[in-house]
């Protein structure tokens, strides 16, 4: 798919999600050899980490890891493997601990790794590049690099080609693993380079229906997106994604637990994403939405479900993280132009770009090892 390249365009973000299934086409040949090369032997236990976009594309894939390599397998946030997991549990030989960072600079997930290899696990970094930080306290490394738009040059977009690059490769890493234990993943391999048609398939038809629902929830000052299994990853990713565009509040929630908390929040009509593929989720989802509507919540479906209000092809479950979200960051590009909104509150009030974020320390905060 082709995107345009003038420098009229003015919304980055919806250059870069445009983007995407071509990038898709791209990457995952290179990823699926590159992870080829790379992995010879099975572990016992995969312990997957990261923080921000890296953590839900964790998230995201755990389901593949467990169904398709039938590894026992963790997705946790870098904070949470690092300060207390990586203490507690079980780490010997057997078990990996891959941290992914695009920017391979992130503190906490490198922390994550130094205290995992010296617990005796083996570790491994998904990083852009070999010369980073974490590729140089990781044991094995698998590359990530993604082109950059040039259309994009000197304006800081919400991640996404970046975010498809960790998820293309860890689903080539659940195959390859997949085929050392014996499982027959060629229907799998196939389905997995249909995504770039579905994606292509997702944008072509869900960008004005996203304009939409940006002019009809206009004055929403808070969100909250709905899934369980993969798609609370996907929650979590598109619910990032307007938070960066936007700076809006934005919750992502499993869909059981919505019943049990945001149910009973005061205000009645705040826009609501359920997303779902209707299949090992569909009878909750279904009670949920019901109950949902019967309160007022303005109820935005993200499914291949005929009543959908945005609408994907029906795909895999665990691989639909790579469908299911470009609606979401569709909703949020245009919402941040609607708005006049600058991404990442333009770095202003306090905030700094310097450093990952100044004085968040996300890239000099201590490590402690």
């Amino acid at each position: 798919m082709a995107y345009a390249e003038s420098n009229d365009i003015m919304n980055h973000f919806i250059q870069h999600i445009q983007s995407l299934p071509d990038l898709m086409g791209t990457l995952l040949p290179r990823f699926v050899a590159e992870a080829g090369r790379h992995v010879d032997t099975l572990p016992r236990r995969l312990h997957l980490i990261g923080c921000g976009d890296s953590y839900f594309a964790a998230l995201a894939t755990e389901l593949a890891f467990e169904s398709l390599a039938r590894i026992p397998t963790e997705a946790q946030n870098a904070m949470t493997f690092s300060r207390y997991a990586a203490e507690f549990a079980p780490l010997d030989a057997d078990t990996w601990v891959i941290g992914i960072s695009v920017s391979g600079g992130v503190s906490r997930t490198i922390e994550g790794l130094v205290r995992a290899r010296a617990r005796g696990a083996q570790t491994w970094a998904i990083t852009s590049s070999e010369q980073t930080p974490i590729a140089r306290v990781a044991e094995r490394v698998l590359i990530t690099q993604v082109p950059d738009l040039p259309n994009a040059a000197g304006v800081l977009v919400p991640g996404s080609r970046s975010y498809y690059a960790s998820l293309l490769m860890l689903y080539a890493l659940a195959l390859q693993l997949a085929d050392l234990a014996g499982a027959d993943t060629h229907t799998w391999r196939k389905q997995l380079a249909d995504a770039v048609t579905w994606a292509e398939q997702t944008i072509q038809c869900n960008n004005e229906v996203a304009a939409d629902w940006v002019a009809r929830t206009l004055e929403a000052r808070e969100f909250v997106l709905c899934g369980s299994g993969p798609h609370f990853a996907t929650a979590s990713f598109g619910a990032a994604k307007i938070i960066e565009a936007c700076g809006d509040p934005a919750t992502p929630q499993d869909v059981e637990e919505w019943a049990h908390l945001q149910y009973f929040c005061k205000v009645a009509d705040t826009p609501t994403f359920l997303i779902t593929m209707r299949e090992r989720d569909a009878s909750r989802v279904a009670e949920v939405r019901t109950a949902m509507q019967a309160i007022g919540r303005r109820v935005i479906e993200v499914s291949p479900a005929a009543e959908a209000e945005l609408a994907c092809p029906a795909c895999p479950e665990l691989l639909a993280p790579l469908i299911s979200g470009l609606p979401l960051m569709l909703f949020a590009a245009h919402r941040a132009e609607r708005l006049g909104e600058p991404y990442f509150r333009g770095f202003s009030g306090g905030r700094s770009v310097e450093g990952g974020g100044g004085i968040s320390r996300i890239r000099t905060s201590e490590i402690v090892a």
